[in-house]
């Protein structure tokens, strides 16, 4: 069991937006659904929670209402192997969503995500300074990744 568990505040689209994000992510599953009781705040017989898994981390969506919003403050880095795995998790998260930069992007329900390769550590705070500026430059410029450019602009420096 995980100590430490990602709790995501909705109005009323937690069980909508968990199966999205189960129906991006491999190794991903609804884990257990509550319901509010007569005991309220919500009608008896909504959702109250979604317990699911993406890749194995678990996460808790809560239908509590209006009362807060998603910012960019808080976010959800996905380590990509390839240009092709970055590529599939940017095109269905930026469904209905909006690009950011750098990797970033806020999906449909308001959720911020960096879409990012399993390297970018590397890339932007290698041994090299003068080649990392030049890699985190170009990155400056982009809205989705694109890796070989980062790598280009590292290599070349």
């Amino acid at each position: 069991m995980a100590r430490v568990t990602p709790f995501l505040w909705f109005d009323d689209k937690a069980e909508e937006a968990a199966n999205f994000y189960i129906s991006i992510f491999p190794n991903s599953r609804v884990t257990a659904l509550h319901r509010y009781s007569e005991a309220g705040p919500k009608p008896a017989g909504t959702v109250m929670t979604v317990e699911f898994e993406l890749d194995g981390q678990p996460f808790v969506a809560l239908n509590g209402g209006p009362q807060y919003q998603f910012s960019p403050a808080v976010s959800f880095a996905v380590k990509c192997k390839d240009q092709g795995e970055l590529d599939s998790f940017w095109d269905k998260l930026t469904e209905g969503g909006q690009e950011i930069q750098c990797g970033w992007l806020t999906d449909r329900y308001g959720i911020t995500w960096q879409i990012v390769p399993a390297n970018i550590a590397e890339i932007l705070g290698g041994q090299h300074p003068k080649k990392a500026a030049a890699a985190a430059k170009a990155m400056f410029a982009m809205k989705k990744l694109d890796i070989a450019a980062l790598k280009k602009a590292y290599d070349e420096a």
